[in-house]
């Protein structure tokens, strides 16, 4: 799962603190906190017909983010919409577009990684792309990481920050296996996430797992998912356990052991940037029937109807 060159993104405005520039031209100081220390948190955005799904989530998360890691100033949510706004008119986006938010401790007056000798406010980096969604919707691939996520007490998944090492290493890893990403456990040995995404596993309903009967007796699949023990609380992965409520089907947040992956009838993975994608194989294990599972093409179009209809308009009429 190599994502390729976009033509259409060659010519891409770039938005640095205010700056539009073309992408090759933009930069950021060597003395950023970003570059110094990867001292930096982001929230990825998709664009559907001039509308940003969730856009109040993700500005909260990374306000949140920002004063979890004692940022001294961090900017208004409408002066980064004005950022974002500016940043897509100045490129034409309207619709198919992901936006990757980075806001950093700012520059430092001189190397070192005392946020003290940052004075001058944050820097806030709108990288807006023609993206369609990454993930291949016939079904991914997954390997079990060697590298483990933090646990709380070591460092908080609450915080969405660009220290993103362990993915590149997990990744690294799937490369290397022939997989499309790869599947990591938390330190207790309980399934996390991928190194990019959320999962969710179906199962066969039964009484203990607290599964409704339908209309011909038999009990419904229930739909589980982790807890965000060594995960991020991920905007899809909340999306997608609304829907659940709204439709009446069974879910459930709590830890999920590696067999009980193996064992599902489906798996399906969540994120911004790729939305909702079957995951058919894991550790090469076929999942289920090895193909897309019902529930999941359930909540992926509810979840499409979902973004169609709503969002908050930041290009286009009515702005």
């Amino acid at each position: 799962m190599l994502q390729t060159f976009d033509e259409r993104n060659r010519d891409l405005i770039v938005n640095v603190n205010g700056k539009l520039v073309h992408r090759d031209e933009a930069g950021v100081s060597p003395f950023d906190s970003v570059v110094q220390g990867g001292d930096a948190v982001w929230e990825g955005l998709r664009l559907y017909d001039g509308r940003i799904f969730a856009l109040d989530e993700h500005l909260e998360r990374l306000e949140h983010s920002a004063k979890a890691l004692a940022f001294a100033s961090i900017p208004t949510r409408e002066e980064i919409v004005t950022e974002i706004r500016r940043t897509l008119e100045a490129n034409g986006m309207t619709d198919g577009v992901h936006l990757r938010l980075t806001l950093t401790r700012g520059v430092k007056i001189t190397s070192g990684m005392d946020p003290r000798l940052n004075q001058s406010g944050c820097t806030l980096i709108v990288l807006a792309e023609h993206k369609a969604p990454v993930y291949d919707k016939r079904g991914l691939s997954l390997i079990t990481s060697s590298i483990r996520r933090f646990s709380p007490d070591q460092m908080d998944p609450k915080i969405h920050h660009n220290n993103l090492i362990q993915s590149i290493m997990a990744k690294i890893e799937a490369n290397h296996a022939g997989a499309d990403d790869a599947l990591m456990l938390d330190a207790r040995g309980f399934v996390a996430e991928t190194n990019a995404t959320h999962l969710f596993i179906v199962e066969r309903g039964t009484a203990e797992n607290g599964a409704r009967r339908g209309p011909d007796g038999c009990f419904e699949p229930v739909v589980r998912t982790s807890r965000t023990v060594a995960c991020p609380e991920g905007v899809t992965r909340r999306t997608v356990i609304e829907i659940c409520d709204q439709l009446e089907i069974v879910r459930e947040v709590c830890d999920l052991s590696l067999v009980e992956f193996y064992r599902a009838d489906e798996c399906f993975c969540t994120g911004t940037m790729g939305e909702l994608a079957p995951v058919t194989s894991i550790d090469g294990r076929a999942i289920g029937g090895g193909g897309i599972g019902p529930m999941t093409e359930r909540l992926s179009t509810a979840y499409s109807k979902r973004v169609a209809s709503g969002g908050t308009r930041v290009v286009g009429a009515g702005v």
